[in-house]
């Protein structure tokens, strides 16, 4: 027991009674979390600085702008780090999990839906929930500028970073780069220089060696499942994608899902993949993108289209298999995320230590401000662009929608999930009167 509590954070699973209310926090928030990590952190200061406590603001913005820096889901590794910093490894493993079920649920659901039913003049009734997280997104941008952006170095920053981000927003490296170069341009200040401290020589190594260990295995399997043509294939098949997808993705959903169409819907049309008739997971081209207006429609991580994709790609086996595909998928996107974050973030703590860092973190906190505000102009323009050959009314009710929920949430404070039920009500009276 006491080797058991040792790696699990420290402490007895009896203490973990003190740590509900903020599991159920975390609930809370995945079920009104819309419009992707951008709006997330937003969300995340309010519920877990302002209301809770349980982190500071600088910690929030740190800890975001260091998940933005590795693969996988930011928000996801965002959130885990809150919950490592309050309870440790047990508590961040509970938090994923809470933090990720409603969302792949939902996904899930909506693939079973997809697969028997005619879900459109659903889907037509959530139109308004992107201008509504678009909404999200500048209210957190403006609470954060706030706090973030206080002399001219940050505000050349913050400039620099959002008309970037407009530029780049679909390329990979794009938010990465700029931290980085955030982080040097700030460096050359003087200001707030701790004193250098030695870093600890001990490094944890058991979540990278099980990452790694994972990610071999995991090919191996499917490999050979799929040349000896295995009974259940495709189940390895899934986990190996998805986990390669949540172990190299930089960028969030908006590079995931690009990735996850050329996977499923291009390749399996390849010549080469014809002429050897390899039985690839397959999904039709409609199906996907179904799917990929659904998950930015549903709270939570968009990471989560990976239990609509598990599900759809075994729709041909039955109920009980589109429930397994999800699971295996959702475990294997998001379990990269949580092994890399508790691996790098000690190092990066070590680091923080020494001066060149420290300095940084200036720098760092403009430029998430800036992928925020940039971010938010690139999908209005998205937005704006798609509704072009909408009627004046939803173009109206967009409008409404997006400069509505900016003012809700920065200036009357009111709780998000107010504010989706209204978007969802008037998405469904629009619909029926159109």
């Amino acid at each position: 027991m006491p080797k058991i509590i040792l790696i699990l954070g420290q402490e007895s699973p009896m203490n973990f009674i003190r740590h509900i209310s903020f599991l159920q926090a975390v609930l809370k928030h995945s079920i009104t979390a819309f419009g992707g990590p951008q709006v997330h952190v937003g969300l995340m200061q309010r519920r877990f600085v302002e209301q809770r406590k349980d982190i500071t603001n600088e910690e929030l913005l740190e800890y975001n702008a260091f998940c933005q820096l590795l693969p996988g889901a930011s928000s996801t590794q965002t959130i885990v780090l809150v919950a490592y910093k309050r309870g440790g490894v047990l508590l961040a493993l509970l938090t994923l999990l809470v933090w990720i079920l409603p969302a792949s649920i939902i996904m899930a659901i909506a693939a079973i839906a997809f697969s028997h039913f005619d879900i459109q003049k659903g889907m037509a009734s959530l139109r308004f929930l992107q201008p509504m997280s678009i909404g999200f997104i500048a209210s957190a941008t403006l609470l954060l500028y706030r706090k973030a952006i206080d002399n001219t170095i940050t505000k050349i920053i913050f400039i620099a970073t959002s008309i970037i981000v407009i530029i780049g927003f679909k390329i990979p490296w794009t938010i990465p780069c700029i931290i980085i170069v955030a982080g040097i341009a700030t460096n050359f200040s003087k200001k707030r220089i701790p004193n250098d401290g030695a870093a600890p020589k001990a490094i944890k190594w058991s979540s990278l060696i099980i990452f790694i260990s994972l990610f071999l295995t995991a090919g191996i399997l499917s490999e050979q499942s799929t040349r000896n043509n295995w009974k259940y294939q495709k189940v390895f098949n899934l986990f190996e994608t998805n986990y390669r997808f949540g172990s190299f993705v930089f960028g969030g959903g908006d590079v995931l899902i690009p990735m996850m169409y050329e996977q499923y819907v291009t390749r399996p049309n390849a010549p080469r993949v014809i002429e050897h008739k390899r039985d690839v997971i397959k999904i039709s081209s409609d199906a996907f993108l179904t799917g990929s207006g659904i998950v930015r429609a549903v709270p939570g991580p968009i990471f989560s289209i990976a239990s609509y994709t598990g599900a759809m790609a075994l729709k041909d086996k039955g109920l009980s298999w589109q429930i397994v595909g999800s699971t295996v998928a959702s475990v294997g996107v998001f379990l990269p995320s949580f092994l890399i974050v508790l691996f790098f973030f000690p190092i990066w703590q070590m680091l923080k230590k020494y001066a060149i860092l420290y300095r940084s973190l200036e720098g760092i906190n403009a430029a998430v401000v800036g992928i925020m505000l940039g971010a938010t102009l690139y999908l209005l323009k998205d937005v704006s662009f798609n509704l072009v050959n909408s009627t004046p009314m939803i173009w109206g009710i967009s409008t409404i929608t997006f400069l509505a929920s900016t003012y809700l949430i920065y200036h009357q404070k009111l709780a998000t999930h107010w504010i989706v039920l209204l978007v969802i009500l008037v998405g469904f009276v629009s619909t029926y009167i159109s």
